[in-house]
């Protein structure tokens, strides 16, 4: 029997129409830094986005006004003269997005779900990179799979990447079997530390549902090299459960709907969802890494938008 793919809907499923149709709507948004960089949730960081890097240019005279600490006294004390290094910045630099696909994420109470949401991130994240003149690529992170995406800086780069998402999203349902392995997100962040070696920008989507004890050292050891961003997406009922009403919790085949307004369901709900929320704020703190908060009950685009310059302290 033929199974039927979702309908893109744009709320529960991602449409690829959609992510690629976001091109336009990135032109102003830039992930370079021209301030230390700062996490809402955990105070300041001393790091900064490196930019691309620099790449010798040539070994000419000294002008008045060049800077000194560009002098190659080598040059200078050999030929009598003094004579300054001159670098032309780096033309390109590989932006990786790490995306969150799994079952975890297949959830929403208000306007769409954090699946969605993510798959959101990551085309704005591919766009604003591709118009920087970057490399784009990302690994999709699945129940059961990575899939990689090589880095490159073409629109059918893009494309392929937004579509690695939509398929990964599109295999998300309810009745989804539950995932073998419980550290999905850490097989997935050594991949990433392999694939980007150094001096990528390396952007990770997800609710970080499932996170170890060695999440925090496989943050560093990928950060050490890397400019590392976190989008944590969550769901506003993580801040706020309802007063009323039920909630549908689903396990694979299992559904459980449970009544909100009695007492033994609503604390213990509220004190979990809220719970992980902090977990993950002292988790990236610890891990230094600047971290973006994006709920799914309010425009991506829009967020994503604030919080970057919240990071980079540009009024936006």
């Amino acid at each position: 029997m033929q199974q039927t793919q979702p309908a893109p809907d744009g709320f529960v499923h991602a449409s690829l129409a959609q992510m690629m149709a976001l091109e336009h709507r990135v032109r102003s948004l830039s992930f370079l830094s021209r301030q230390p960089l700062s996490s809402i949730l955990s105070g300041n960081h001393a790091s900064r986005l490196r930019g691309r890097g620099l790449s010798f240019d040539e070994l000419r005279h000294y002008i008045p006004g060049d800077d000194l600490r560009h002098l190659d006294w080598r040059a200078s004390l050999r030929y009598g003269k003094p004579f300054v290094r001159t670098f032309t910045e780096e033309r390109d630099r590989p932006t990786l997005l790490l995306v969150d696909q799994r079952m975890n994420m297949y959830f929403g109470s208000q306007r769409c779900f954090k699946s969605v949401t993510a798959a959101e991130l990551a085309a704005l994240s591919a766009w604003i990179a591709f118009h920087a003149g970057d490399r784009v690529g990302g690994l999709v992170l699945g129940d059961h799979q990575v899939e990689h995406i090589r880095p490159l800086r073409s629109r059918a780069r893009v494309e392929a990447l937004c579509a690695a998402v939509v398929r990964a999203n599109h295999r998300l349902s309810a009745t989804g079997p539950d995932a073998e392995h419980h550290d999905q997100l850490d097989i997935a962040l050594r991949s990433c530390i392999g694939a980007a070696g150094h001096d990528h920008l390396v952007c990770i989507i997800s609710d970080f549902a499932g996170v170890t004890p060695k999440t925090l050292q496989l943050l560093r050891q990928l950060s050490a090299h890397n400019d590392v961003i976190a989008m944590q997406v969550y769901d506003p009922i993580a801040l706020q459960v309802p007063d009323k009403g039920r909630i549908t919790v689903t396990q694979g085949a299992l559904q459980v709907e449970l009544e909100v307004e009695r007492r033994q369901v609503h604390r213990p709900l509220g004190e979990f969802l809220s719970g992980r929320l902090r977990d993950v704020a002292e988790l990236l703190r610890r891990s230094q890494v600047p971290v973006m908060m994006i709920s799914t009950g309010e425009d991506t685009l829009e967020q994503l938008r604030r919080e970057l310059g919240r990071l980079t302290g540009i009024a936006r």
